[in-house]
């Protein structure tokens, strides 16, 4: 038997803490296999080169997805790929109504209308002071300041329990578009108590403050008009601050403005549709901006990461049909370098540079300031909640240690550090990791969302890195050999003077023949592809993919 003094409050973050991306946070009150939960925010994280042919990787939600009927809602906190990109992707596993101020409703609308579920979403369009009750979960949503707009802090009351989720913040003074950092209720809230901080840990390495919008759009004008040339600045397109201060240093200048990139006209349509960008300049097509003097256009692009696809790097690589770049022009990096991402944007730095473009990065300058907290303001935050207990999320392993670290020099009684999949107790206390749940990763494979420890994603990393050898053999209708045996190597060396894959290979199948010619196919299949991958692991040093075919003749 159970009673109400048995009910607890819980945290279970199944996607960013441990890394920086694919936010997937659950809130749970009630016992043990009876809770009520809410969801706050469900992003993607981008697929590296070890991940070939998968473009997006969403959190696996199959815990919450058995307990569906006992979700709620889910909250978003911003409009960020890492925090919404994922619900056009597994909404239709959840099934549950979605909270969403209304740029960020913006961009999800678009995502929706995408996938075919815009009439079938419940999407609750709410103002960035709401407050909402939901379930037992009473929830406020309050502004910070971010690299996009409508950042939202939540504060979660439950049974008397106060949590504050901060998503994702820094402290700006002056954000360019959008309200203050409500420091007020903030401190509101630490003098009522707060019994947990859920809070972001990207910058918890770096000293210091994460600086102003306005000091990037006054860099900004400074560069473009020292500028004689053309000018491109490439940012993250959500940033609609930057995008505010591009159009102010391009109005100053005297230059036409020019969007490039389907991101970038996606989130200035979201801006328009919410209110924001209402003194922009009118802007030019692209393909009216090639015929311009290059000292009269501005072009704010899509491709700070190194994206090839984006329009930077198919300006750089000559296959835009529109916007070409030549010696003497400048491209402003107006962005940070994403971990991970580092091989694809020096190489397109390289490539310009190799056309004698100018470039200008963010070391040493004030073209870019990151939207995370670092450290004072960290502590600026821990000052005003208050807080008994702290959870660093929204960081690698190394942020969530030193964000721990740091609660506690501030005075946080119980810092906590959590995995994905750990449920945390908040309340009641002490905050500790009770239970834990599977957690882990999905791939969208094209069209198909399919789990990260698949086959063929497995399989697709070794060809990527072996390739694989085609094997086919002639048998008559008793399974005897009939005929010659075929082999093909696809992503191997070629066969030269030297190297001889295909004879190495056709050796080792040969070996496998019995003198009589007769075969077993089960077993000879895997005697073959033993073989060969021995075969050319001892020669060739790599051990391939082997596919074994039977032809009857």
């Amino acid at each position: 038997m159970t009673n109400d003094t048995d009910n607890e409050l819980v945290f279970l973050p199944l996607g960013g803490t441990g890394e920086i991306g694919m936010n997937c946070n659950l809130y749970g009150y009630g016992t043990r296999g009876k809770r009520h939960w809410i969801m706050v925010d469900l992003g993607v994280t981008f697929a590296r080169h070890h991940d070939p042919g998968i473009d997006v990787i969403t959190p696996d939600i199959s815990f919450i997805e058995q307990h569906k009927k006992n979700l709620l809602g889910l909250l978003l906190t911003h409009g960020h790929e890492d925090h919404i990109g994922a619900v056009a992707h597994l909404w239709p596993r959840l099934k549950c109504p979605i909270y969403a101020t209304p740029f960020t409703a913006a961009l999800l609308r678009g995502k929706l209308a995408e996938a075919g579920l815009l009439d079938e979403v419940p999407l609750n369009i709410i103002d960035t002071d709401a407050h909402l009750d939901i379930g037992p979960f009473s929830i406020d949503y309050i502004c910070l300041t971010h690299s996009i707009a409508e950042p939202s802090a939540l504060a979660i009351e439950v049974d008397g329990a106060r949590i504050l989720h901060t998503g994702d913040w820094k402290i700006d003074p002056d954000p360019v578009i959008g309200k203050l950092t409500e420091v007020d209720r903030l401190k509101a809230m630490g003098d009522a108590g707060i019994d947990a901080i859920i809070c972001d840990s990207t910058n918890v390495l770096s000293p210091g403050r994460s600086g102003s919008e306005a000091d990037v759009g006054r860099m900004l004008e400074e560069v473009v008009n020292e500028s004689t040339g053309r000018v491109v600045i490439t940012t993250f397109a959500s940033n609609v601050a930057r995008l505010t201060s591009i159009a102010a240093a391009a109005v100053k200048s005297g230059r036409h403005l020019c969007l490039a990139g389907r991101g970038m006209h996606k989130i200035y349509q979201a801006a328009r549709e919410t209110g924001y960008l209402t003194q922009f300049p009118e802007l030019i097509e692209e393909r009216d901006a090639g015929y311009l003097p290059p000292n009269k256009v501005l072009i704010c692009c899509t491709g700070s990461q190194g994206e090839s696809n984006a329009a930077l790097g198919r300006m750089a690589h000559g296959r835009h049909p529109h916007l070409t770049l030549e010696a003497g022009d400048r491209v402003v990096f107006s962005s940070k370098m994403i971990p991970g991402n580092e091989t694809e944007i020096l190489s397109l730095q390289n490539r310009l540079a190799q056309i004698d473009v100018e470039i200008i990065s963010p070391n040493g300058s004030d073209i870019h300031v990151s939207g995370h907290p670092c450290r004072d303001e960290l502590t600026d935050m821990y000052k005003w909640a208050r807080p008994r207990s702290a959870i660093p999320v929204h960081g690698e392993h190394r942020h969530l240690i030193a964000h721990a670290e740091l609660a506690g020099e501030l005075g946080v009684e119980e810092p906590c550090r959590v995995h994905n999949g750990d449920i945390v107790r908040l309340s009641p206390a002490p905050t500790e990791i009770i239970d834990a749940v599977p957690s882990g990763r999905l791939y969208l494979d094209g069209a198909i969302m399919t789990d990260g420890g698949s086959t063929a994603v497995k399989q697709r990393r070794k060809l990527s890195n072996n390739g694989v050898v085609f094997v086919a053999i002639p048998v008559d209708a008793s399974h005897r050999l009939s005929g010659q045996i075929g082999v093909e190597l696809v992503g191997a060396p070629q066969d030269d003077g030297m190297v001889k894959l295909t004879d190495w290979a056709q050796d080792a199948v040969e070996r496998c023949i019995p003198s009589n010619g007769r075969l077993t196919p089960d077993r000879a299949e895997h005697e073959i592809s033993v073989a060969v991958r021995r075969e050319l692991g001892r020669r060739w040093g790599k051990k391939p993919m082997v596919v074994v075919s039977f032809v009857e003749v």
